[in-house]
């Protein structure tokens, strides 16, 4: 993985909630990513596009709930969470645009 393109495909969003914004507090961000990125793929990601020092990367996976969608029963998509540690000194901030 070598293109900015690529890098954007494997994070999608930043995820900006009350648990976030406390994970903040211990040096790490949350982030929406695809499902089949793995945690060096997160990794080089996240050091490439924003050029800071990532110390660990822990992942979840949300299942997706089971909803009725104009009385039809449907299916949300899963999520795959990814909490990014960051070395000491670096800063990513998710309130502005890249």
């Amino acid at each position: 993985m070598s293109t900015k393109a690529e890098h954007y495909d494997v994070i999608r969003k930043p995820i900006i909630t009350e648990k976030a914004t406390m994970a903040s507090e211990a040096n790490a961000v949350v982030f929406e990513v695809s499902i089949d990125a793995n945690k060096p793929m997160i990794k080089e990601a996240v050091e490439s596009l924003f050029g800071v020092k990532v110390k660990a990367v822990n992942t979840s996976i949300t299942k997706g709930k089971s909803k009725r969608f104009r009385g039809q029963l449907g299916k949300r998509k899963d999520v795959k969470k990814a909490y990014v540690t960051l070395e000491a000194g670096n800063t990513i901030d998710v309130s502005t645009g890249l």
